[in-house]
This record gives C-alpha cells, sequence and structure tokens, in this order.
C-alpha cells in the first residue's frame, strides 16, 4: 500500500477521511461482501485521494469525490471475479445423518462485519434502522447477485439515498442510464429477495427474551429448549464449510451428533450487521477454560423465531476484529 506517513495531505482532506471513513468502510462493504475486503478497498481511495489530490478542483463536494474513487476501486476489484456468497447460495441443503464438511476458501464466503466499522452514528432512529437493515446478511448476500455497476447504482440511490442526477456524474453516465440500471437491479433482487430478519434496532422486549432463553439453552446445552426457539425453516450454516442444515430437526440430530463438542460452551453476546450475535467459546482440550469455537449471527423472524444460525468458524479473523477476548478462564 505504500508509506502513508510520506504523503502530505491538507487538513481538509484529512479531516474528511476521518469523518468519512465509517459510511465509505460501510458502502465498500455492501459492494464487496468481505469486512477486509472494504477496510483495504478504503485504505486503497484514501492513498489515491492522497496522490491526487491536487488534481481535485472542487467541482463536486470531498464527499462525493471519495465516494467515487472508492466506487472504482471496489469496481476493480469486482471486476477480477471476486463476489462472495453463503452456502444456502451454492449447495442444497444436506441432511444432518449423511452431512458431509466440505471447505471452501476464504475468498468465497460473505463476511460479518462488526457494526461500529459500517454503521455511523445519527440520532435518527429510522435512519438507523435502514442502515441496519442494509448490512443483514441477508441483504449484503443477495446484492452479490447484482453486476457490479447495478449494485453501486443500488446501494447509491435506494439505501444512501443519493439523486440519480448524483450518481450519473459519479459514474461518468446518464440520468436515464442511472434509471435503468436501478430497474433492473431491483427486478433482480425481487428475483432473489433477502430473507425476512429483524434487525437489532434496538433489540425490543420479546427479542431480549428471545436471546435470553438462547444463551441459556445453549450453554446448557439443552437442545430441546434450543430448537422449541428456531423457526420451522430455519437454516444453520457453518463457513468455510459449504454444509448448511435446515429445519429443527436436522439442526437438533447436527448439535447431538457432529456438533456435541459444543457441549459446555460459553457465549459472549455482541452484535454483527445489525443483528444479534454471539462469540462462542468450546471447552479447551486441556481442561483449562474455553477457547473460541464461532461467531454465531443470528437472524430473527418477524414472528420472533431465529431463522438463521450462522457459525463463522475463522476464530483467528473474526474474535480480534469484534474485540472478543482470546480466551476464557
Amino acid at each position: 500500500m505504500g508509506d502513508l506517513g510520506s504523503l502530505a495531505t491538507p487538513p481538509e482532506l484529512d479531516s474528511a477521511m476521518d469523518r468519512y471513513r465509517v459510511e465509505l468502510t460501510g458502502y465498500c462493504y455492501r459492494m464487496l461482501g468481505s469486512s477486509f475486503d472494504a477496510e483495504d478497498a478504503v485504505q486503497d481511495t484514501y492513498i489515491r485521494a492522497w496522490r491526487s489530490y491536487d488534481r481535485f478542483e472542487g467541482r463536486s463536494s470531498l464527499r462525493s469525490w471519495l465516494y467515487r474513487i472508492a466506487t472504482n476501486v471496489c469496481l476493480d476489484l469486482l471486476n477480477a471475479g471476486n463476489k462472495r456468497a453463503r452456502p444456502m447460495d451454492l449447495t442444497a441443503p444436506q441432511a444432518q445423518a449423511s452431512a458431509v464438511l466440505s471447505e471452501r476458501p476464504e475468498v468465497t464466503w460473505l463476511e460479518p462485519v462488526p457494526d461500529g466499522r459500517v454503521l455511523p452514528q445519527t440520532a435518527d432512529p429510522a435512519e438507523m434502522a435502514l442502515a441496519k437493515e442494509s448490512v443483514r446478511l441477508a441483504f449484503v448476500a443477495a446484492l452479490q447477485h447484482l453486476p457490479a455497476k447495478q449494485r453501486a447504482v443500488l446501494i447509491l440511490r435506494e439505501v444512501l439515498a443519493w439523486k440519480a442526477n448524483e450518481v450519473a456524474e459519479l459514474l461518468d453516465t446518464t440520468v436515464a442510464s442511472v434509471n435503468s440500471a436501478l430497474q433492473r437491479a431491483r427486478a433482480t433482487m425481487a428475483a432473489h429477495p433477502p430473507r425476512d430478519s429483524r434487525p437489532a434496532d434496538p433489540l425490543d422486549a420479546d427479542q431480549v427474551a428471545l436471546l435470553e432463553r438462547y444463551l441459556a439453552a445453549f450453554e446448557a446445552y439443552d437442545i430441546t429448549s434450543l430448537t422449541a426457539l428456531l423457526h420451522e425453516d430455519a437454516v444453520l450454516s457453518m463457513p468455510p464449510f459449504d454444509l448448511w442444515l435446515q429445519g429443527p430437526a436436522d439442526i437438533a440430530a447436527w448439535h447431538l451428533n457432529q456438533g456435541i463438542g459444543c457441549k459446555g460452551s460459553r457465549l459472549i453476546p455482541t452484535t454483527a450487521n445489525g443483528l444479534p450475535a454471539f462469540g462462542q467459546y468450546r471447552p479447551a482440550e486441556d481442561g483449562a477454560g474455553h477457547t473460541p469455537w464461532a461467531l454465531q449471527v443470528l437472524e430473527i423472524s418477524a414472528d420472533g423465531r431465529i431463522v438463521g444460525l450462522n457459525a463463522f468458524l475463522d476464530t483467528a479473523r473474526w474474535f480480534p476484529l469484534f474485540g472478543l477476548p482470546e480466551r476464557l478462564g
């Protein structure tokens, strides 16, 4: 990336970079589906901005200019073939009895992201609700079905509320082209609708009670009580494995068979993608305390059932990012 310290920057650019880092990271995350790629894209955006600031003529705002650079960075990455997915996008569900764990490379998977990295603070509850809705795992996964420029148009117009002429200027195209791209993007999203789930915005009393029951059931390894909290179509997935299971019966059987090593786990609450989440720690093999096992991200239906149990197993990546302890005593 180069030596940032050697690049002198004017104060207004430094200030803008500080001010817009979170929202630009959120934009790049929606575009790329990877928390780490999004951070790298913003860093690349800032390096490009430092290097070309002397050519910035002020015809647009600094914010618009940074978004233009960030869009180009993301389009370059997406043109290289990067496309993130969830296990449910790639394979059919398996039955627990015959389930096979098949691992795929890290670059395959849609990644979770801490709320604080991508959601700018706002006093407007409706604005915050929309922001959380737009980083849900299901929504970001649906975005991955769109061609890159349609993805940018949909995010800029419908998530960030840019005007069509502003998007046209950013993409060096016409308003008619932007409107056409938005229409096609909406049609594709309608064909791949994100599964309904409620963001934690903030948690209402019923959601709090549901999560308390889930935590108690999981730590007691009371699988009967745990599966009673699941929607009839609930899904369990475990990236980097492409396996996924659907329905309380198969999910219960998994926990009592292949997943029995989770018995005795402890859970630490957190949030990811605007959704409730837990850091899961399994009993250490040496019997001393608990070690990281999974970042669990829960999706909750409108009727107050758990519809998604997303267990991200690469804890060496996720636990430091989410500020979760390396070990529990």
